[in-house]
């Protein structure tokens, strides 16, 4: 059976939105939420994933979900069907429920390691390196970040589940993702003790350091609230958006590279190769000298500095290594 990616389909729907919150912002006092220079960045960002992506993918997702999926059953002894008891779980109404859950399920590690490893926080941070949030940062995706991000799914065609049907969950979850980047969306209620919001994916994208390193979910928020990393907006804490050292340029390469280099600079500071280990794969922030510090590190220092002084006005952070 074959499918269509619904990232086919969302594509032109997405300028279209884009242009509809620029020209609504415009029109009711927010002409901060676009800068005309950011906004070309993320478009130039999200042109060229969707010119590099399907080609990409060809290799890194169908390739390889199909390759593993061929490979537990029936090339290595029929796996599934020797093992496990079943060849495919196919495609009643109720597995494709189960996969777009499961799909939600790899989403959140996948994300939530693109923060807590530095090397893929490097791919990542082009995403968070505006200081804006709206549907134009929605598209501002690193084009490295598809090398990797099968291999998060790679088990879902291995226990059964057809290649085709993963792929199309996982254009629905993108789906999700960009329709998320906005601030014109309120707090939604009942709704938002299942799925993720717009106000928390606010949350996601601030840079207080309070906020840092939740809501990785996709359209879920249940797998955030079991592993210890939601929290919902507080509507008394200013939002500051972006990443504490920015790329300061529009310049695409930079954007897409200025962490790595950052990376090459700070593996140089030390001979010890635990060290140099640590600042590629270590969280980001992390440092042998305490030069700069790690999101747990500076959110455990402004817990203890809030029990010592009292709760004060949010604070953005300081240092960080990304």
């Amino acid at each position: 059976m074959d499918f269509t990616n619904p990232l086919v389909y969302g594509v032109p729907c997405f300028l279209g939105l884009i242009a509809l919150e620029l020209a609504y912002s415009k029109s009711h006092k927010r002409k901060d939420l676009y800068q005309t220079k950011d906004l070309l960045a993320s478009l130039g960002m999200g042109i060229g994933s969707a010119v590099i992506a399907p080609l990409i993918k060809t290799i890194s997702a169908i390739v390889i979900f199909n390759l593993v999926y061929e490979l537990f059953n029936p090339l290595v002894g029929g796996v599934r069907t020797n093992i496990l008891g079943w060849e495919s779980f196919g495609y009643a109404w109720y597995v494709w429920l189960i996969c777009q859950l499961l799909d939600d399920f790899s989403y959140y590690w996948f994300h939530r390691q693109n923060h807590n490893v530095r090397f893929l926080w490097a791919a990542h941070i082009v995403h968070h390196s505006s200081d804006n949030f709206n549907l134009g940062t929605a598209v501002r995706n690193g084009w490295f970040t598809i090398l990797y991000k099968p291999f998060f799914y790679m088990w879902m065609p291995a226990i059964g589940f057809p290649p085709e049907m993963v792929v199309v969950c996982l254009g629905i979850e993108a789906l999700w993702q960009f329709q998320l980047h906005t601030v014109y969306v309120p707090k939604l209620g009942l709704i938002e003790k299942v799925f993720n919001t717009h106000t928390m994916h606010q949350v996601h994208h601030a840079k207080n350091i309070e906020y840092m390193d939740k809501n990785h979910g996709g359209f879920l928020n249940i797998f955030d609230k079991m592993f210890g990393t939601w929290k919902a907006l507080d509507d008394g804490i200013e939002v500051k958006y972006g990443v504490s050292h920015p790329p300061n340029s529009y310049n695409l390469w930079i954007i897409l590279t200025h962490e790595y280099k950052d990376i090459w600079n700070d593996v140089k500071k030390s001979g010890n190769w635990w060290h140099k280990f640590m600042y590629i794969f270590g969280p980001p922030g992390w440092s042998h000298d305490g030069s700069s510090l790690t999101v747990k590190q500076m959110q455990r220092n402004l817990k203890m500095e809030r029990e010592m002084h009292g709760k004060g006005a949010s604070q953005t952070v300081v240092q960080q290594n990304s």
